[in-house]
């Protein structure tokens, strides 16, 4: 089996192919990115076992001649190359449309034209938009943000597949966890990061808005499962918890005891996104969370050099 990973050398990314790589049916990975974010974290420290099957090809996602060549004689596409922001965050509209729309587009389009037989989708539980009830997998998509909009165009598109091949809509909850490749943009990753070394966190608002949430490795056992296991074309949620931020900052207050937190505008009443887990994926992949959220997180703390 010939797998390529679009964003491969990213946050995400980095985790599937240390993960994939271990496995006698997959022949050989191919990484697609761009390495816009400058980060080489994937390609340095420990040796990969199973290192020649992993390989790397420079290229953008709105390349669409390279994609041509790069697909050939590929089974098995993840497409993890995105612009990401966080849930509510509201900015670089054009880049947004671009990658996560366009790229996805050309992507797909590429796709329509090879011999691909499965297609994996990392969408977003953005493009619910905010609710303060628990939204449902299948709720109609309501998207507050570029970000959330240009995910959800990226879906349009990858419906497209839908009738051609085995294609799947996976829509993510705010991914936390350690990477060799880390983002220290999401929530927690940055509570971790300024707790560590800072003995100091910024919570905005009250604190009490909810948040769906993921670890990274749970979501790495997402979507191997949808990997190897016969899941039907359609679109489904991966969430592991619904946390308030200040309920992260309590376990954050049991593992650093001297920490310290400041509110910045207080009085304001954030959005908030709150995500049904029991997602009809987990009737065909065993995506279950064993750890608390304290383990995880003294796990990443860890994985700190200091």
């Amino acid at each position: 089996m010939r797998v390529l990973i679009t964003g491969g050398a990213g946050y995400i990314g980095t985790v599937l192919t240390k993960n994939l790589v271990k496995y006698p049916e997959v022949d050989e990975i191919i990484i697609y990115d761009n390495l816009s974010r400058k980060n080489s974290n994937l390609f340095l420290g420990d040796r990969l076992p199973n290192a020649e099957k992993v390989k790397l090809i420079p290229g953008d996602i709105l390349d669409i001649r390279k994609l041509n060549k790069v697909l050939k004689d590929v089974d098995v596409v993840f497409h993890l190359a995105a612009r990401v922001s966080t849930p509510f965050a509201n900015v670089d509209a054009d880049f947004h449309e671009q990658v996560n729309h366009w790229g996805t587009s050309e992507l797909v389009t590429a796709v329509e034209e090879s011999n691909v037989e499965k297609f994996i989708f990392t969408s977003s539980t953005s493009v619910y938009g905010a609710s303060d009830g628990n939204i449902q997998e299948n709720d109609i998509p309501a998207p507050k943000t570029f970000y959330g909009i240009s995910k959800l165009r990226g879906e349009n598109h990858v419906r497209r597949l839908q009738k051609k091949m085995n294609a799947l809509i996976l829509r993510c909850a705010n991914v936390y966890g350690y990477s060799r490749s880390m983002r220290f943009d999401a929530v927690i990753n940055r509570f971790m990061f300024d707790a560590n070394f800072t003995h100091r966190i910024k919570i905005h608002g009250n604190g009490k808005q909810q948040r769906a949430f993921v670890h990274v490795n749970v979501l790495i056992k997402a979507l191997i499962g949808c990997l190897f296991e016969t899941v039907p074309t359609g679109t489904y949620n991966i969430v592991d918890k619904n946390m308030e931020i200040l309920d992260i900052v309590d376990v954050l207050e049991e593992i650093y005891p001297n920490l310290e937190f400041i509110f910045i505008n207080q009085h304001l009443d954030l959005k908030q996104i709150k995500v049904e887990r029991n997602s009809v994926l987990r009737n065909y992949v065993d995506f279950e969370n064993q750890l608390k959220l304290k383990d995880e997180l003294l796990d990443f703390k860890d994985r700190f050099s200091f």
